[in-house]
């Protein structure tokens, strides 16, 4: 297990009732932290409260704040997407200066705009939650890439399945935002392995009811540690959330995200890569460490500031769903 977690005497505000936020409270849990859950729903705080086994404060972050201010420094927001950035500008207003937000952190770029200029107004810390940065085969990855040298090119896949989202219990503006609140995950970890783009090449096409904006999308480009990349994602046809690596000695195979497999240069056998994921399998993959590294952020290099988050926002991910250039 990780060590070293600094603020132990610190009551981490965790906003949220959902199936993320349970997650979040099983690892604060497993560290002995001391956290105040908070939700909206009475109902839902109950049958929470019973599955925790701790006080669920239910009547929405407003109310608590107000009865409750000054009282939290550290705060995880782990509401639905569409409260992402109303429950941050709170936390935000409240004095809170140290902020891990689920992503993407809000539902529209202006709504991201207006979070950005409250951090830098009282000079905060917020952090977007990309958790897949922290999985055990990332972690493997990394340590074989530096190892090799450093990526030659890569190749990445964020093929949503049109069949279930379309049938999952989600607003109208989530889903017409799904590119943004789910398949980033793949792209910003493709990004954070091998750089960020210097040029970008998009082609997109098609439509979803759902998802008007588009369901195919390729690109290529190379980014500025001249990594050759190309993406594709077809959200009508089958396919899966996958990375491919290339370095001088090895391709890396993250298909899915959670599990390495490995192939040596000369050899057609691909081999999966045994890993220490314990905690990946205890908790939600990828929470432990980054709940970790959000504790200790000033020696944390894996997290992502929501500066960084909007730059990537604006000089990426809008160009792949708008199929720009």
């Amino acid at each position: 297990m990780l060590n070293n977690i600094k603020n132990l005497k610190e009551n981490i505000l965790l906003v949220g009732t959902g199936n993320m936020a349970i997650a979040y409270a099983k690892v604060l849990q497993s560290m002995n932290l001391n956290f105040t859950m908070v939700g909206r729903s009475k109902q839902r705080a109950e049958i929470v409260s019973s599955q925790l086994k701790i006080p669920v404060y239910s009547g929405g972050i407003k109310n608590y704040l107000e009865l409750l201010p000054n009282r939290h420094r550290y705060a995880i927001v782990a509401v639905n997407i569409e409260e992402l950035a109303n429950v941050t500008e709170l936390l935000l207003d409240s004095g809170i200066n140290y902020i891990l937000v689920e992503k993407p952190g809000a539902l529209y770029l202006k709504e991201l705009e207006n979070l950005i200029e409250k951090t830098n107004k009282i000079d905060a810390k917020v952090f977007i939650a990309y958790n897949r940065r922290f999985y055990s085969s990332v972690l493997k990855a990394k340590e074989i890439i530096d190892r090799d040298g450093g990526i030659k090119s890569i190749v990445f896949e964020f093929t949503e399945w049109s069949h279930v989202v379309s049938n999952l219990n989600k607003s109208k503006e989530a889903l017409e935002q799904w590119f943004f609140g789910n398949s980033t995950h793949v792209i910003d970890l493709a990004f954070y392995l091998s750089g960020k783009p210097k040029e970008l090449i998009c082609f997109k096409k098609g439509s979803l009811s759902w998802h008007p904006s588009g369901s195919t999308f390729v690109g290529s480009g190379i980014t500025e540690n001249n990594v050759l990349f190309s993406y594709h994602a077809n959200w009508e046809a089958p396919g899966r959330w996958g990375i491919e690596i290339m370095t001088n000695l090895h391709r890396l195979y993250l298909r899915p995200l959670e599990e390495l497999s490995i192939q040596n240069i000369g050899d057609l056998e691909i081999k999966k890569v045994d890993l220490l994921d314990n905690l990946d399998k205890e908790f939600k993959p990828g929470l432990y460490r980054q709940v970790h590294a959000f504790l200790n952020f000033e020696k944390s290099s894996e997290l992502l500031p929501i500066n960084e988050h909007y730059f990537n926002y604006v000089n990426i991910y809008n160009k792949i769903v708008e199929g720009r250039n």
